[in-house]
């Protein structure tokens, strides 16, 4: 364990490069967590015949990740300000590698499940930090840049790791994917030691003495998010009373949150959610664009996969064969664009990428069971490219305008807002493609692919690019304002 803890300590050893030097090693721990919540998509067939389960049922392995991870970004800014970076950090490596562990060695598809709760809570924690990091040490000039190198590096795990991943299904099976977090888990806990401060946000010391954090308000999070999944679920099933009490218990707790945070902000004690954040328009408008960008993000990346298997009869691994190349063009895109964000319009970016996004939706109609590879190739790096634009630009138009002791709060909010509608989108792409295969009169159980199970999923294939179009419409009224620089140094 290094001996140098404090931020005061770590900035005089490494000096300037030493923002840059934390950034990289959040970044590992990121990738880690994003590629457990990616990778797992191309083994969901082969861990479906496996458990012998349904396709609604094997869909809670992403769901529940989901679920998890949306709660527990609401708890990054309590975490941070009481524990200080450091310890929050290596709690949640520790935490996604034994969720790996237990997931790679699980012998029933509940401890399956399990694991995968583990990962989300810790890749729930873990994923707002090197936002707040980005936003607070470097200066507005440098956040494009510092948000395009973090994105670059951050997708290469998910671009590299369906193709391992779809390899080491068709060799080993699915148990290997869950290991593949393992050596990056490792390689972070050893930075995270070196490199990231005791110290919270702004410099400070940790609060180890700080109020308790706003269980009452997580609970009902907790709780409206699963009603709201599950009475999703059950929209297309045989009880459309247990959809409609399930949906109502989630509206009810939504407005019970709104209620209970607005209590907390009003007799002094800090709430989980700051509802002063939605009073910025800008911040407000960014909102309202990520719940809808992780609704066909997340609901893409479960729907892909499975279209690719079931849809096209192709294998594992040629199904991250397929990823690979968009993947890193994707890469490529976030890095360049980064750029763009610290002298481009911001909104522009966003609506851009939506764009390229949805027409990759739209444009997956015309891929039949004869065409060829690289058609797939190409709508997959159309929509890449698409991503590219969106991912470094929506946090910084949204969050600049923030008052630097509401970032963490910001970054954690925007964060959940988003897998909020990431954890919908793969429910909603589940419920959208079992409906429409009813409809055609097909099922994904049939050994064989049909013109019916196609059409279902082109189908689906087009709910997500109008969701894209919407979100396109929201963006368009996303303008920032001329920051003035600031000089830059962690804070």
């Amino acid at each position: 364990m290094s001996r140098l803890s404090t931020l005061p300590e770590l900035r005089a050893r490494y000096g300037e490069r030493y923002r840059w030097l934390l950034l990289l090693s959040v970044m590992i721990g990121t990738m880690a967590s994003i590629m457990s919540s990616t990778i797992v998509n191309v083994a969901i067939p082969d861990m479906s015949h496996h458990f012998l389960l349904g396709q609604g049922r094997v869909q809670w392995v992403s769901s529940g990740f989901m679920v998890a991870s949306t709660v527990a970004m609401l708890t990054t800014p309590w975490l941070l300000a009481r524990y200080g970076y450091r310890r929050t950090y290596v709690s949640t490596m520790l935490l996604l590698l034994a969720g790996g562990m237990l997931g790679g060695l699980a012998n029933n598809f509940s401890l399956v499940l399990v694991a995968r709760v583990m990962e989300g809570l810790a890749a729930g924690v873990v994923q707002p930090i090197p936002a707040i990091i980005i936003m607070r040490a470097f200066a507005p000039h440098e956040q494009g840049r510092a948000s395009g190198l973090f994105g670059m590096g951050v997708v290469l795990a998910p671009a590299v790791g369906p193709s391992v991943g779809g390899i080491l299904v068709d060799l080993f099976g699915w148990r290997s994917i869950f290991f593949l977090v393992v050596p990056l888990c490792l390689l972070s806990l050893w930075m995270a030691y070196r490199y990231v401060p005791n110290t919270g946000p702004g410099g400070v010391a940790a609060d180890n003495s700080s109020d308790m954090i706003d269980w009452r308000g997580l609970l009902l999070a907790g709780a409206g998010t699963l009603c709201l999944l599950n009475g999703m679920v059950a929209l297309h099933g045989n009880n459309p009373l247990e959809a409609l009490v399930l949906l109502g218990a989630a509206a009810a707790a939504l407005m019970a949150f709104i209620w209970w945070q607005r209590r907390m902000t009003d007799t002094g004690r800090a709430p989980l959610m700051n509802l002063a954040l939605f009073r910025n328009r800008q911040f407000a408008m960014g909102s309202v664009v990520a719940f809808i960008y992780g609704t066909a993000l997340f609901g893409s990346t479960y729907l892909l996969p499975v279209y690719m298997q079931l849809g096209l009869n192709l294998s594992a691994s040629h199904v991250g064969t397929i990823l690979l190349p968009a993947g890193l063009v994707l890469a490529i895109t976030i890095a360049g664009v980064g750029r763009l964000a610290d002298r481009q319009p911001t909104w522009l970016l966003v609506c851009t990428g939506l764009g390229l996004l949805a027409a990759s939706f739209g444009l997956m109609l015309t891929v039949t069971l004869t065409s060829t590879m690289w058609l797939l190739v190409a709508w997959a790096i159309m929509g890449r490219i698409g991503l590219g634009f969106i991912l470094p630009s929506l946090n910084l138009g949204s969050l600049r305008p923030l008052p630097k002791d509401l970032m963490p709060q910001g970054v954690s909010a925007i964060s959940f807002i988003r897998m909020l509608g990431g954890a919908i989108g793969v429910s909603l792409c589940g419920i959208v493609l079992e409906w429409r295969l009813t409809a055609h009169g097909d099922s994904l159980t049939n050994a064989t692919s049909s013109l019916a199970r196609l059409t279902a999923f082109n189908e689906s294939f087009l709910m997500l690019a109008t969701l894209c179009v919407v979100a396109m419409m929201a963006a368009s009224q996303l303008r920032e304002p001329k920051a003035a620089a600031e000089p830059s140094g962690v804070k």
